[in-house]
């Protein structure tokens, strides 16, 4: 695996995982506890929960000798519902490469696993990720004996890439990125992080510094193919839905896009603001007019969060409809509360301008890529480190716009709706910005053929 940290002693490399390995295996009970906790608020997380611990009864088990030879898994890791959007395009571009291949598919998420269950075909598998214990991961590679394994952006630990060299299985991270506080942390847990990295097979990362970050926590780094959401393509059913909706509408419509706790309070603290100046009775600028007209759309970024999000809103006395009761058409309140999963596309085509969740607060912001292809300019706060090279590109072509807090964004967000030429001339630049931006998933998929064809051969 190469040597750990500073000292390049093998002994030492081995006593650490050792270790590694006895907490990760006595931190088993509390993880079931967890996930139990978790299934209260969403079932998903109870469903085969054993699977997460290496094991695969029915409908798993089959003899060795019904997998066909000329048939093979490919092992792609997607932990939540992004990376599992991003692996979409990949398996359709790797489909067409590789004919034989059945699709090894596995999540650490509820939505990333709702989610993934629509990329199946007949012959594939999808199952929860093992666990990073020693022996979780060594039943789950001899159980299913993946070609090779794909790790998507940044799921790398230490056991599952150490068990994967020990059984010969090369695993590649791919569409990698990884931000400058994440690189810190990696390089100050260098003992166990550096032979992680290190021992990967390979890494295609999103950008060149990505790729820099990552060649200098000791990742094998053969070259930058773009980043995979470019690629996708928005639901164009859920699209037109939304567009059909806002058409109806006579007022505009701003989301707040995959909030996250805390922001929700700052926007309704802004909100009452808004109510209060238009009780005033004085001269009125253009923002102020759309203010008082617009009607706000908070999507919450975590399911579980949705009913306490709904409380918060009436809470301070805003009335709440829930997309989940929406028949025909949404129901006028003050708030509409997007309690759906995978429904971002209607969301945004309902939508004229959306606000970046994840970006108000340290938390690093969410992907933007989808609300530009729906043609949705964003406002995004200083937070945007998890996404930085897709926030600088939206913000260079004129798609997307950075504001220093939640305040002065909603103000962006007013204004950019004032000018009906400026505002189609953003909603443009917005579409562009993925179409000019695809390729990845091609990129990918040509730099993993020889990587594939080599484990091929040697089996």
């Amino acid at each position: 695996m190469g040597s750990l940290g500073e000292s390049g002693n093998p002994g030492s490399l081995s006593m650490t995982l050792w270790l590694y390995s006895l907490l990760m295996w006595c931190l088993q009970p509390l993880v079931r506890a967890r996930l139990r906790w978790r299934a209260r608020s969403e079932p998903v997380y109870g469903q085969r929960m054993e699977e997460r611990f290496g094991d695969y009864g029915p409908p798993y088990e089959w003899p060795q000798s019904s997998l066909d030879s000329d048939r093979f898994f490919v092992w792609v890791h997607a932990v939540s519902l992004g990376e599992t959007r991003a692996a979409e395009v990949l398996v359709a571009q790797l489909r067409h490469a590789l004919p034989g291949m059945r699709l090894l598919l596995t999540h650490g998420t509820a939505t990333g696993h709702t989610q993934g269950a629509s990329l199946l075909r007949e012959g594939d598998v999808q199952v929860w990720q093992p666990w990073d214990s020693a022996y979780v991961v060594r039943r789950f590679l001899l159980h299913f004996k993946p070609r090779v394994g794909l790790l998507l952006e940044t799921e790398v630990w230490p056991n599952l890439v150490a068990v994967c060299a020990q059984l010969k299985v090369p695993l590649c991270l791919v569409n990698a990125r990884l931000s400058e506080k994440s690189q810190r942390q990696a390089l100050r847990l260098a003992w166990l992080s550096r032979p992680a990295y290190a021992g990967l097979r390979a890494v295609w990362a999103q950008t060149q510094a990505d790729a820099q970050r990552l060649y200098q926590v000791g990742a094998p780094v053969l070259g930058v193919t773009g980043n995979l959401k470019f690629d996708a393509t928005p639901n164009s059913v859920q699209l037109e839905h939304g567009r059909l909706w806002r058409s109806a509408l006579a007022r505009p419509v701003i989301v707040f896009a995959s909030s996250r706790e805390g922001e929700e309070a700052i926007l309704l603290k802004i909100l009452k603001d808004i109510q209060a100046l238009a009780l005033v009775e004085s001269a009125e600028s253009a923002i102020q007019r759309i203010a008082k007209d617009v009607q706000w759309l908070i999507v919450p970024r975590h399911p579980q969060r949705f009913d306490a999000v709904a409380d918060l809103c009436r809470a301070q006395g805003f009335s709440v409809s829930r997309r989940s009761q929406w028949s025909n058409v949404p129901q006028p309140a003050d708030i509409w509360l997007g309690d759906s999963l995978g429904e971002m596309a209607m969301f945004f085509g309902l939508s004229d301008v959306a606000l970046l969740g994840g970006s108000f607060a340290p938390l690093g912001g969410q992907n933007l890529i989808e609300a530009a292809a729906c043609g949705c300019p964003v406002v995004m706060g200083p937070h945007t480190f998890n996404f930085a090279h897709a926030a600088q590109l939206a913000i260079e072509a004129g798609a997307a716009f950075r504001e220093g807090d939640m305040p002065h964004a909603v103000n962006k967000a007013l204004a950019l709706l004032c000018v009906e030429s400026e505002f189609q001339k953003t909603c443009a630049a917005a579409q562009a910005l993925s179409m000019a931006h695809r390729g990845a998933a091609k990129r990918t998929a040509t730099a993993l053929q020889n990587i594939i064809a080599a484990s091929t051969r040697a089996t």
